[in-house]
């Protein structure tokens, strides 16, 4: 087997036609360069049994662009982040573009550091799941006018195109589910971050119970640092159920923390929804496995990832002043976890 690269002139010499008119007919131009039908076949067909593959440095050389996206997530290991990345790398390939992905692992400086690297790869624009004080490395961006498109998490003070989903009317939407169900004394667990997106789903379960003239109380709401998940979570619960008045369902603000929680409630005994009821932000697959089927919100991972995709590419090719900025409303997939209440006969 013949392991020279093969090129253009290769083509040209084989086909008896000029380099500039493989060119042409390669790069999809033999229509504007009047190339005649036949012979366009002709060389695709002598391209394809040469087994030629395009040079995407020269491509990128004449074009200015790489056909690559930078993709930074927050967490790799989360499953909606895996999920996200999956659906961003097949709609992106789709428009003809290669994906790397970066972790942040939330941590602002791994974020800046990858961001760094991927500009030095000169990739065409980026797809990001902002890290908490990241709000500076977006000014920066908007500044030398990278393209770029804000996925699930974004900041309202700063201008940019943002995909997510609407995560006050979820919470929200939980929150007002667990009062119809006749529960009273509703708690949640969040994590102890200023990102927005964190800001939102605290301010929707608040909204939710005072709307529905639930006074929240102290103990109801506790907040997690996230290098610190497993005791947080334990603490959060412990405090929650020992109160004046303690919670009789609870809110888990992420996935993370509903699998810890639900971890620790299984050690105390309790009995999901009897004793306590059940609502997770997001969706797992290991919610499946738990005894008692749990009630979630269902972001729109699908639409998220394809529709940050379409934006970004509608940035490359016509830049404008005016930013687009999505929010998706995230399904409530009522399970057992969170059944209406049983009430006491008199």
């Amino acid at each position: 087997m013949n392991k020279t690269k093969v090129s253009i002139k290769d083509i040209a010499q084989k086909a008896g036609v000029s380099t500039a008119l493989v060119s042409y007919v390669l790069n999809g131009k033999e229509k504007e360069s009047r190339v005649g039908q036949e012979i366009a076949l002709k060389i695709k067909q002598i391209a394809s049994e040469l087994n030629y593959q395009p040079s995407h440095l020269a491509k990128s050389l004449r074009s200015g662009k790489t056909h690559t996206i930078g993709l930074i997530i927050a967490d790799i290991s989360n499953p909606f982040f895996a999920n996200i990345a999956r659906v961003v790398e097949d709609e992106a390939k789709r428009h003809g573009y290669t994906v790397i992905i970066g972790s942040s692992d939330e941590n602002a400086d791994k974020s800046q550091d990858l961001l760094d690297v991927l500009i030095n790869r000169q990739v065409d624009g980026f797809i990001i799941v902002s890290a908490e004080n990241a709000d500076q490395q977006i000014h920066y961006l908007n500044d030398k006018h990278i393209p770029f498109v804000l996925l699930d998490r974004y900041f309202p003070e700063i201008a940019t195109n943002f995909v997510s989903t609407d995560h006050y009317q979820a919470s929200y939407d939980a929150g007002t589910h667990l009062v119809r169900n006749r529960y009273k004394h509703i708690g949640m667990i969040a994590y102890d971050s200023q990102l927005f997106h964190m800001k939102e789903r605290i301010r929707g379960y608040q909204d939710a119970l005072r709307d529905n003239n639930i006074t929240p109380h102290s103990s109801w709401l506790k907040e997690v640092r996230i290098n610190t998940i497993a005791s947080g979570v334990q603490k959060a619960l412990d405090d929650m159920l020992s109160s004046d008045q303690p919670i009789d369902a609870l809110l888990f603000a992420t996935y993370s923390l509903a699998v810890s929680g639900l971890k620790y409630i299984n050690k105390l005994g309790l009995t999901v929804p009897d004793e306590l009821a059940i609502v997770s932000f997001g969706q797992a697959e290991v919610f499946e496995l738990y005894y008692c089927p749990i009630t979630y919100l269902k972001q729109p991972i699908v639409r998220l990832g394809q529709t940050a995709v379409d934006l970004l590419m509608k940035n490359l090719k016509n830049k404008s002043d005016e930013p687009a900025q999505i929010l998706m409303k995230a399904e409530l997939v009522e399970r057992a976890s969170s059944k209406t209440k049983k009430t006491l006969k008199t």
